[in-house]
């Protein structure tokens, strides 16, 4: 390609948002094909334009000025879940995040139109109510009211949920039953034994509001693996709600909030229980450049996944028996974009009873994706009728998953077609094992 089509990094625009993207990334991409098997959407649809292959073309003509960004190309390119399972097959390692991601970006950040200035969802609720645990718990009071009344199960079976408009009875449908919580989360937790390791521990925002039950499980697990943990205040939300909706400079405060949260010396990991938080800290070097990028990843190389970090760590095993059967679906952005896949079942295989069975397509996003679910409900309720066909092949009664929005997904799909399936984090299981609990049906 001549360097007359090669874009300037300073010319991104409404009509050019690739412009903004290293042209070298779009060459990094020979158009061999082999990503498209592993794209959901490709995968569902087999339209070329929706797949990675398709959709780097397009923002390489974008980019280049052959074309112009129209509703038709802002379909194909929004209809992408960013699992980056095309990274995952792609031989010619094509970092097609980081096309994607600041492409969306840019074509967020210049929509100056109404409906985006005016978007009460995207304004209240994904950046004044999710990245903040407090809120959703508020928020959630009336949905846990219901549920204790036995009201919310009786309008999910007789389907009233579906009368609520758009995101907002996505949203809704998506809560889990109650569970205990357990205690606010100490700032300190000594190890069990002789010590190993001292980590800090990220909390995040909807995993501290709808998991801290995970987050104790997890907590327990890294103390009888000889783990000192220290929960630094100050911390919040990684970012990735602000940044994946288009608000980078959101995105940029919440993350240098969290780098100030947690001193790093002294510590030997910042150990994260659910994916799409891991891939998002695990990029705050990448993201923006500014001043404080040096610090920003310095705090991202000592990110850890629980999983990836009792795998190097080496688990001590546990001993009590768990007498069935599991399947783990990875989630994409700890599959794909975190690439810890085989440390998870190393892990869950010294479980003692447990059966662990493959998942076919496992691969596959199960079409939670962040947000994806709320705004491209269609493609994802069938991405995960065909994530749940494929757990029901298995003959497994329990789905493990590492990510928040993977276990909300699949839990709610379970719920609505009435399986015996318990949805679980694999760090509630083996902590069930370390206590000697089995598993309660």
């Amino acid at each position: 390609m001549s360097s007359n089509h090669e874009p300037s990094k300073s010319q991104a625009s409404a009509a050019n948002p690739a412009a903004s993207i290293g042209f070298e990334l779009f060459l990094d991409c020979v158009h061999c094909g082999l990503c498209t098997s592993a794209c959901p959407t490709y995968t569902e649809l087999g339209d070329e334009n929706d797949g990675p292959r398709g959709r780097i073309y397009l923002m390489r003509q974008i980019a280049e000025g052959r074309m112009e960004l129209d509703e038709s190309m802002r379909r194909h390119l929004d209809r992408c879940l960013d699992c980056r399972a095309c990274e995952t097959a792609c031989p010619s390692g094509v970092h097609y995040g980081r096309l994607i991601e600041p492409f969306r970006l840019a074509v967020e950040e210049s929509d100056k139109g109404l409906a985006k200035r005016f978007d009460w969802f995207r304004e209240l609720v994904l950046f004044r109510l999710f990245p903040y645990a407090n809120r959703i718990r508020l928020a959630m009071a009336p949905v846990r009211w219901a549920q204790r009344w036995g009201l919310y199960g009786l309008a999910e079976r007789l389907g009233l949920f579906r009368l609520i408009p758009g995101r907002l009875g996505q949203m809704i449908t998506l809560v889990g039953p109650p569970v205990d919580p357990g205690k606010k989360l100490p700032s300190f937790l000594p190890a069990v034994g002789r010590r190993r390791a001292r980590v800090a521990f990220f909390v995040g925002c909807v995993a501290e509001a709808m998991f801290r039950h995970t987050h104790w499980a997890t907590l327990r697990v890294l103390q009888e693996n000889g783990c000192d943990i220290l929960i630094p205040q100050g911390q919040g939300c990684c970012g990735a709600i602000h940044y994946h909706a288009g608000s980078s400079e959101g995105a940029r405060r919440l993350a240098d909030a969290n780098v100030a949260a947690f001193e790093l010396d002294g510590i030997d990991a910042i150990i994260v229980n659910h994916a799409g938080c891991g891939a998002m800290l695990k990029e705050y070097g990448i993201h923006w450049h500014d001043e404080r990028q040096s610090a920003r990843a310095r705090f991202a190389a000592k990110v850890r996944d629980i999983n990836e970090f009792l795998d190097q760590l080496g688990l001590i095993p546990p001993t009590g028996r768990i007498e069935a059967v599991a399947t783990y679906h990875d989630a994409c952005h700890l599959a794909h974009a975190q690439k810890v896949r085989d440390a998870p079942r190393r892990i869950l295989g010294q479980i003692p009873g447990l059966e662990l069975r493959e998942l076919p397509e496992t691969e596959l996003c199960c079409g939670s994706a962040g947000t994806y679910n709320l705004n491209q409900p269609e493609m994802a309720q069938r991405l995960i009728r065909r994530k749940l066909d494929n757990v029901l092949r298995t003959g497994a009664t329990i789905v493990l998953a590492s990510n928040a929005g993977c276990l909300l997904q699949i839990g709610r799909e379970v719920r609505q077609q009435r399986r015996p399936l318990t949805v679980m984090h694999p760090m509630d299981l083996l902590d069930l094992s370390y206590r000697g609990m089995g598993l309660r049906p």
